[in-house]
């Protein structure tokens, strides 16, 4: 699985503050927790703003205008816009979200997993969504305790 985020390499001075630094804080988070990704630049290459276009679906484009970065998407498959990751983070639900299994020791919905049964949440399908993630992880944990 290859974690892409499409956003833009150079901005004009004082235009787009907020995708600046919405793009900072995917990176940081991303560079911070040692989640390998590929940068695509949207402003130097137009094959990947073409693609980014295309590929981001109907109803998570905007009313007018096309879609703004930063985008997030693994391999071809789309995961959000920033707003989904900044949900996702501050639920800690990011690696949900971004379709991966959480290091051990890392937070996750509140629970810190750290080896054994719960080190390796286990998603049978691919998960669109990280509140369904979550579902399923607690309804695994909600089954270990019943049976347990």
């Amino acid at each position: 699985l290859i974690l892409r985020i499409f956003l833009p390499s150079h901005f004009q001075p004082g235009l787009h503050p907020p995708i600046k630094k919405q793009q900072q804080d995917v990176l940081g988070f991303l560079e911070a927790n040692k989640i390998e990704f590929e940068e695509k630049d949207i402003a130097a290459n137009e094959e990947n703003r073409k693609w980014m276009r295309e590929n981001v679906p109907e109803d998570s484009r905007p009313a007018s205008g096309n879609p703004l970065p930063p985008r997030l998407f693994n391999d071809s498959r789309y995961l959000g816009d920033y707003d989904a990751f900044f949900e996702a983070r501050e639920n800690n639900a990011v690696y949900a979200f971004l379709g991966l299994t959480a290091p051990p020791g890392s937070k996750v919905g509140g629970i810190i997993f750290s080896s054994g049964l719960l080190s390796k949440p286990y998603f049978p399908l691919p998960i669109m969504n990280w509140a369904a993630a979550l579902r399923m992880q607690w309804a695994g944990i909600l089954l270990l305790i019943l049976i347990g």
